[in-house]
């Protein structure tokens, strides 16, 4: 379900996916919803391009540490390729 930062008062959370579109994003919160998952919605910029580069807002989605591999493993089953960083 999605909730407001001020639900995970502790620990930190895990960057899982990142939304280009809003479309996108509203299908994802579908699927987190469905598998009862609590996570956390922000906005931000990216830059996208690669000889024309602009900066582009996406929706970042974070789940608790807790909640990471299980919500990696739905967003795979689901046909999503979460985040991975570095």
């Amino acid at each position: 379900m999605r909730r407001d930062p001020e639900f995970f008062t502790e620990g930190e959370l895990d960057l899982i996916y990142m939304a280009r579109t809003l479309r996108d994003a509203l299908k994802l919160e579908e699927v987190l919803d469905a598998a009862d998952i609590d996570y956390l919605i922000e906005t931000g910029p990216y830059t996208a391009g690669f000889l024309m580069k602009r900066e582009l807002t996406g929706a970042f989605f974070y789940v608790t540490a807790q909640d990471a591999n299980r919500t990696r493993t739905i967003l795979i089953e689901n046909r999503y390729r979460p985040y991975r960083d570095g």
